[in-house]
């Protein structure tokens, strides 16, 4: 028997996904056994300030990539939105599974939409893109911070700390939770490769990349290349107000990348779309590069 050991954080989403991942390579390798080891990361242990102020995201995946690196695990499920720009020497992304929705959710007890919301009511949220987002449609809003996993948000809202909050529509969908929500796909440009799954697994163990790779839908691996150089473009990490959601046409290869930004310290925002044939990943970080340098450009940054 085949053993393939995978390292995941231990919150309810990074469980679920992480064993959805385990149950298809299961069924798809003969002979193959995943085992599971969970690993709390920086991020998991910090939760009364924000990620900009602690280090940034890659605080979810540190303790995660020293366990590929050491030998503990083979395979790492994240959630790719996680991922900083720059991967850790000796890791490979070994497989880009296909997306799950990448939209924000506005939850609230009533279901009511971001116009709903009466005067100075309290939005709970931990993302720098989605407050500045807000403010910009309802300055009017109280925006509040709020961290930990998506069952602590939701038990938090229940009990009336907040009018409402924000969660991706992905993690809901991935716990198979349903509370009222309304998708802000008219208001918000989602996180650079939200909804999407990054399968991470060291350069050199060509046994794990051959397995992994089973589950590589090209079409996301090409949407998440062009966003997620937006991001490398800006510089950016979860201390930066950004977005990209790309949208792939495998039939005609063309790309349409839309990206959001606004500048770390003042007022100013910005969105640029922009469109072009996409042949490979090479054409896709291109296009990425392109719509961050406008972004850059547009406010005066």
């Amino acid at each position: 028997m085949m053993v393939l050991r995978l390292a995941t954080r231990k919150s309810a989403l990074a469980l679920a996904q992480s064993r959805q991942i385990a149950r298809i390579l299961e069924e798809m390798v003969t002979g193959l056994r995943v085992e599971e080891l969970q690993v709390v990361t920086q991020g998991d242990r910090v939760l009364d300030r924000a990620l900009s102020e602690v280090g940034g995201k890659g605080l979810f995946v540190r303790e995660i990539e020293e366990a590929l690196l050491d030998g503990r695990a083979d395979l790492a499920v994240h959630s790719m939105k996680d991922l900083p720009a720059q991967m850790a020497d000796g890791l490979v992304l070994a497989a880009v599974p296909k997306r799950q929705s990448p939209w924000d959710a506005l939850v609230s007890p009533t279901g009511v939409g971001l116009d709903g919301l009466p005067p100075g009511a309290r939005l709970g949220t931990s993302s720098l893109r989605r407050a500045r987002t807000i403010k910009a449609v309802r300055p009017d809003l109280e925006v509040l911070l709020l961290r930990g996993n998506v069952d602590t948000r939701l038990r938090r809202l229940e009990a009336g700390d907040f009018d409402a909050i924000i969660l991706a529509e992905a993690g809901l969908r991935r716990l198979g939770l349903s509370p009222l929500r309304v998708l802000l796909d008219d208001v918000m440009v989602p996180a650079v490769a939200q909804g999407a799954l990054a399968l991470q697994t060291r350069a050199e163990d060509a046994s794990a990349r051959s397995i992994v790779g089973l589950l590589h839908d090209e079409k996301t691996s090409l949407e998440t290349e062009a966003e997620r150089a937006v991001l490398g473009a800006l510089f950016g990490d979860c201390g930066t107000p950004l977005g990209a959601l790309a949208r792939y046409e495998e039939e005609t290869q063309t790309m349409r990348l839309m990206g959001f930004y606004a500048h770390p310290t003042g007022d100013a925002q910005a969105r640029y779309e922009e469109a072009a044939q996409v042949r490979d990943a090479a054409d896709a970080r291109l296009l990425g590069g392109r719509v961050g340098a406008a972004l850059r450009v547009a406010i005066g940054d």
